[in-house]
């Protein structure tokens, strides 16, 4: 029998019913971007595993090189006769660098669809008989809707439970919100959810303060709480994931000892506006090629989205410590998009980190609206610029520093296409209205005149457009192919309606986009710091005064471009048209995408359809059931400084749940604290305190016992003063 079907099971452990289980700490240095030792690197454990994609690789960037190279040698055809002016040149480097960029985008695409047709379309994961180690799944929280996360966790614990590896796994919600009412929700739905549950591991811990964000959450619970675990799994806030493949994840991680990081490939679901539909129907018909390809090049050397996903927590703790970078926000402080480089330094470190694009039960939700999505999207612009300080560390895999360009020029690309747009423009303006100078002080027998070859312009237009709608039609042909994914999008003929659908609409949006990212590069560029918004979770319309507010310099952008295209030719009109219609009707389309009733039309219509709205998965079916019963319980319309006044059973268990602080360092004063304290001190009832203490000010009186006891002993109303 083979040895790993004999791994003794991880046997039922005495669930600690603390908050939090015994402090196991690990260290977690700060790792340095400017020093790297070879020696620093492990070695590997399972050497039969690292196999390089050689063939891939030179298929994805071989066949990216002779793309780039056929459509410079094109362009240059173009612009050349007649000679290259300084404009042409300037045309002529954006389109090659924009070029490259599609052109990679296709062949990995190619790749996918290879892979895909080799290996058959649907594969279920093998479960193992027993499971060795524990595993925690970590859900970083920031001021979301307390009854939609802890009904999601049910949901899948209970699904874990259903594997049979129950006894493997622990749940923990790590809590950086920062509004009072908010968090003292949490603690109620936890201690709901404790009940609902109370032979799993479920633990909740609330920071005092968020520092570093996202990345200072998993690293506090890693570095306090990680020596209990070997793995940990983290969620996002709409995350779902199914357990299986949940304990798929853990027996890959354990049958591999090198590897760091193992990926799924989250699916988009749960929403009902246009935009957020748009999304879905992409990522699950086109998604699945592009990573597939991703995954064959990249091999053991990929990428981490930062959720969804397993890790060693090993590697994690040794190897992901994030520095500072030199510097104020935006481009110095913390780094925003971690989870590349924390994929990157486990990666040097010696760890594999890799995707596994068959385990199909991962999802996750989109924005609902095209605000929303450039909301998240300036953030994510920020931390991806960011990485411009990061893509030279010593000792990187070639492949990380790919990654890393490719995060930069997918914001990047847009400010560059922009620019392309304008000089293509001033070129065919100068051609129109500008006259050679005839008499000049160099001698020369004709002027500088730009002269294009318009048919070889027109096929490279018809080659470039093939080539960035390809991947598209890959996603097409391998959905096709797939009996279940083809009759759960509505059939071929619905299916094959709903990609052109989805050109048209991307198309319309593309040009939106376009200028929000341009804009967001050039207000980095400048200095400005994105902050951290919380993106909305749920559908919902957008005031239509807020839309024109957003778009309004759209469309005069794309008015006045329509005007100075025609009135050089109907020609240069017609060929920026995509981009004028575009922005035409940003305002509209914006405010179309944001509706559910758009949305809901679209999927009677049986258009924009994926296989998990025909057949939803059940687990996202409980998640949203649970989710309706904790919100039933009512948990989150109180108020936190009423609930700690009133409730002397809560406000004990809120004491018992909150962490002791660290000793105030001496000479240190938190003037917040202060000025609590004082504003306590004077109030003659909790009335005083409600309307005395900020938001701030009342997160530091719930994490302080002493402040808590000043806040108990008020009376409930101020007694009458006597006249």
């Amino acid at each position: 029998m083979d040895a790993l079907t004999e791994r003794p099971a991880v046997q039922p452990v005495a669930r600690e019913r603390a908050a939090m289980p015994a402090h196991a700490p690990l260290a977690m240095p700060a790792q340095s971007l400017r020093r790297w030792n070879r020696a620093e690197r492990r070695p590997r454990l399972a050497p039969e595993l690292w196999r390089k994609p050689a063939f891939s690789r030179l298929v994805a960037f071989g066949g990216m090189a002779a793309i780039t190279g056929f459509g410079a040698w094109q362009m240059y055809k173009v612009v050349e006769a007649g000679g290259v002016t300084l404009l042409e040149w300037a045309f002529l480097i954006l389109f090659v660098i924009n070029f490259s960029w599609i052109g990679l985008a296709f062949t990995t695409g190619l790749l996918g669809l290879g892979h895909l047709l080799w290996n058959g379309l649907n594969r279920k994961p093998v479960l193992p008989d027993a499971l060795t180690e524990r595993t925690a799944l970590v859900m970083p929280i920031y001021n979301e809707s307390p009854a939609r996360v802890f009904g999601t966790v049910q949901a899948i614990a209970e699904d874990v439970i259903a594997t049979g590896h129950g006894a493997s796994f622990d749940f923990f919600f790590l809590s950086d919100t920062t509004d009072p009412d908010i968090w003292i929700a949490e603690e109620r739905a936890f201690v709901a959810l404790r009940e609902r549950l109370p032979d799993v591991g479920v633990y909740y811990r609330h920071r005092p303060k968020n520092t570093a964000r996202k990345a200072g959450n998993i690293a506090d619970f890693v570095t306090q709480w990680g020596g209990n675990y070997a793995h940990m799994i983290v969620l996002d806030a709409d995350s779902v994931m199914t357990g299986e493949t949940i304990v798929a994840l853990a027996d890959a991680m354990e049958k591999d000892p090198d590897s760091g990081i193992i990926q799924t490939l989250p699916r988009l679901i749960n929403r009902n506006t246009l935009i957020a539909r748009l999304q879905q129907f992409a990522a699950r018909v086109y998604g699945p090629v592009c990573a597939a390809g991703l995954a064959v090049w990249s091999g053991r050397d990929s990428n981490y989205w930062g959720h969804n996903a397993i890790i060693r927590m090993e590697a994690f703790a040794s190897s992901a410590g994030l520095p500072d970078l030199p510097g104020k926000p935006p481009f110095g402080g913390h780094i925003l998009s971690h989870d590349f480089v924390e994929a990157g330094l486990i990666r040097r470190r010696g760890y594999a980190v890799y995707m596994l694009t068959h385990l199909d039960g991962s999802y996750e939700e989109s924005p609902p609206s095209l605000m929303d999505l450039a909301i998240r999207d300036r953030r994510w612009c920020q931390g991806n610029l960011q990485h411009s300080r990061v893509i030279g560390a010593k000792g990187l895999h070639w492949a990380t520093r790919q990654h890393l360009a490719t995060g930069i020029m997918s914001y990047v690309s847009s400010p560059l296409w922009f620019v392309q747009l304008l000089i293509g423009l001033l070129l065919a303006l100068q051609a129109a209205f500008i006259r050679p100078e005839y008499f000049t002080n160099q001698f020369t027998l004709f002027p500088a005149w730009p002269v294009f070859d318009s048919e070889r312009a027109y096929n490279l237009f018809l080659i470039t457009m093939g080539i960035l709608l390809a991947p598209k039609v890959f996603g097409w042909f391998v959905t096709l192919l797939n009996g279940p994914a083809r009759r759960g999008s509505g059939g071929a003929i619905m299916l094959t309606i709903s990609t052109v659908l989805e050109i048209i609409l991307s198309a319309l949006i593309a040009p939106v986009m376009m200028l929000i990212q341009s804009s967001s590069v050039f207000s980095i560029i400048s200095g400005r710091d994105t902050g951290w918004k919380t993106q909305r979770r749920d559908d919902g319309s957008i005031p239509f005064r807020a839309i024109v507010q957003r778009h309004w310099r759209h469309t005069a952008l794309g008015i006045v471009a329509a005007i100075a295209a025609f009135s050089i030719s109907p020609y240069i009109f017609a060929w920026m048209s995509p981009t004028i219609v575009g922005l035409w009707l940003a305002i509209p389309t914006s405010w179309a995408s944001a509706s559910a009733g758009f949305g809901w039309a679209l999927r009677r219509m049986r258009l924009l359809l994926i296989p998990e709205e025909s057949a939803p998965p059940p687990i996202a079916e409980r998640a949203w059931k649970l989710g309706q019963e904790f919100e039933a319980l009512d948990l989150e319309n109180h108020k936190a400084l009423d609930l700690i006044h009133g409730d002397i059973a809560f406000r004990d268990l809120h004491q018992q749940i909150i962490q002791i602080p660290a000793p105030r360092v001496r000479g240190k004063i938190d003037t917040d604290r202060v000025i609590a304290e004082a504003k306590l001190t004077d109030a003659q009832s909790v009335e005083d305190a409600r309307a005395w203490l900020s938001g701030r000010e009342t997160m530091l009186v719930l994490h302080d016992r002493a402040l808590i006891a000043l806040l108990a002993a008020l009376p409930e109303a101020s007694e009458p003063r006597v006249t």
